[in-house]
């Protein structure tokens, strides 16, 4: 059985999981639906990939974390990455974190290491957002229809138990309610120094590969792209193996850089 901890930020308890390894732990960001258990065993096969710990964790409001009060105020994104997440990574003794965040998490990632230039080893954004595109836009309105009219709900609840509605409406609402004000973050790559390897999925719904070069074009650090030919909006499960593969090999080179001759 999965063994979890408890952390208390602020006064609620946020769900972790931890995986033992090596230094720098890997620190998995959920997106704006997801949780632990939605990761399946991607942070587990990263970590034994590259002998690295990991700590993976659930945002207020999802799944086993407790209940978040709506409606969410617009910095929310802002609030997790300078105030939450730090207080986290104290927490756990985790000084400099590898980050890696997938959609709403790629975006927490960034603006961390936005905030805190020398605290993040690296970043990997998976399908990440600094900017709303009208994909993304669309997606949201679909997601919001099938939520009421498919099985989405159920299938999310299998997560997120008494979480799920504040959690979907948290997510959906908060993001529909800044796209028509023209929601962007790049003003703040510019403050990112750290390796950041941005990944997305040529055929991900909710955005196009316009975010991967305005986050590898924004950044100040060194970066890299990764676009995946049929892959969609989760490259974790729908390219399991390429993105570990890749992701790992990042990884890998930050501890054991070439030096080169001469």
């Amino acid at each position: 059985m999965t063994q979890y901890d408890v952390a208390r930020v602020d006064g609620n308890r946020l769900r972790c999981r931890r995986i033992a390894g090596g230094d720098p732990a890997i620190v998995f960001l959920h997106e704006g639906l997801g949780s632990i258990t939605q990761w399946r065993d991607f942070p587990d096969a990263l970590c034994a990939a590259t002998g690295l710990a990991g700590l993976v964790y659930e945002r207020l409001g999802h799944g086993g974390s407790d209940p978040v009060n709506l409606p969410r105020p617009d910095d929310f994104l802002v609030v997790e990455a300078e105030r939450t997440l730090p207080a986290l990574l104290d927490l756990f003794g985790i000084d400099r974190p590898a980050l890696l965040g997938h959609s709403d998490g790629g975006s927490i990632a960034l603006l961390f290491a936005a905030a805190f230039p020398k605290r993040p080893r690296a970043c990997i954004t998976v399908a990440a957002h600094v900017f709303l595109e009208p994909a993304t836009e669309a997606a949201l309105a679909a997601a919001a229809a099938a939520y009421a009219t498919t099985d989405l709900r159920a299938r999310l609840e299998r997560h997120h138990g008494a979480n799920t509605d504040a959690m979907f409406r948290g997510w959906n609402e908060t993001w529909r309610r800044l796209a028509p004000r023209g929601w962007s973050m790049t003003d703040r790559l510019k403050r990112v120094t750290c390796p950041v390897l941005a990944v997305q999925g040529l055929d991900d719904e909710h955005g196009t590969p316009a975010q991967v070069a305005a986050i590898a074009g924004g950044v100040s650090g060194p970066a890299e792209s990764f676009l995946i030919p049929g892959c969609g909006h989760v490259p974790h499960v729908q390219a399991h193996d390429a993105l570990v593969a890749r992701a790992a090999a990042f990884l890998k080179a930050l501890r054991h850089p070439s030096t080169g001759s001469g």
